[in-house]
């Protein structure tokens, strides 16, 4: 595919998706095979499924982090191997799923990490710069934590932290991998409360999440994947059900309202 012509299958209602990518890692084991997947513009997408299944490898593939042996991932209707890394980064954001500060580093430094891809040796830090980081800062209520040491924070708010950082690159769209694990429920809640209004305000969200009952709360397009491939993908109060709940993850439940969101609500069957 020429660098310069979009894909044919480009449409303005994505900006990033899959054509058929092939996923091996390095003994050439096979995780995902002819995977098409594409983000709908300004979506909260979650992806979801049972461990070891490809959720995360399809994100770290749509970030180029993983180059696919077969097949392309497009972002902006361009294969996303053509751009450099700082193209990428002005472009996306990405949130791995656990992340380690440098020693002795101040919350505000790291949130200005974020700024990196805009930077040249020619063109420094910047007002733009500046009023990046205080935004992001106040968008995530990391600013009275400024002048801690990252490594001093709680789990919570080391995950602000890093959200912050992600968020002064200013892109479109944002991958958030297994954001929420290792966090109680309020910090969960907190968190996805914070996705979905930065959803509100025109980002495009793509999460994986393990709790099934947050993802069909929260999200508007969800992908369910197992053993790699692509299960079922549509607007979960359309595509949860129990089958589905006992195809991907085999388990039988019972689907109810929530009371409070009127979503699908996955309730496991006791043995």
């Amino acid at each position: 595919m020429n660098e310069l012509e979009p894909s044919p299958d480009f449409s303005p209602d994505s900006k990033l998706w899959t054509e058929n990518i092939t996923i091996k890692y390095g003994n050439n084991r096979v995780i995902s095979q002819n995977l098409s997947v594409k983000i709908p513009n300004k979506s909260f997408t979650v992806i979801v499924g049972p461990n070891a299944c490809g959720k995360s490898t399809l994100l770290r593939a749509l970030s180029k982090l993983i180059t696919p042996s077969a097949g392309h991932v497009l972002l902006d209707g361009k294969d996303i191997m053509k751009y450099k890394s700082k193209e990428v980064a002005r472009k996306l954001g990405f949130l791995p799923q656990s992340s380690t500060a440098p020693n002795g580093i101040t919350v505000a430094n790291l949130i200005a990490h974020g700024r990196y891809p805009y930077q040249t040796l020619v063109s420094q830090w910047t007002s733009e710069d500046e009023a990046a980081v205080l935004s992001a800062m106040e968008v995530t209520n990391t600013s009275e934590l400024s002048d801690r040491f990252v490594d001093e924070l709680s789990g919570g708010q080391r995950q602000r932290v890093w959200i912050a950082m992600v968020l002064a690159q200013q892109t479109p769209i944002l991958l958030l991998d297994e954001p929420t694990t290792y966090l109680d429920i309020a910090h969960q809640i907190e968190l996805l409360e914070l996705f979905k209004n930065l959803n509100a305000q025109g980002n495009t969200m793509v999460a994986v999440l393990h709790d099934l009952n947050h993802a069909a709360r929260y999200a508007n397009h969800m992908i369910a994947m197992k053993e790699g491939q692509i299960v079922a993908q549509g607007n979960p109060s359309d595509i949860v059900t129990e089958q589905l709940v006992e195809k991907v993850f085999g388990m039988k439940c019972t689907i109810i309202d929530d009371p409070i969101s009127h979503t699908p609500l996955v309730v496991p069957l006791g043995k």
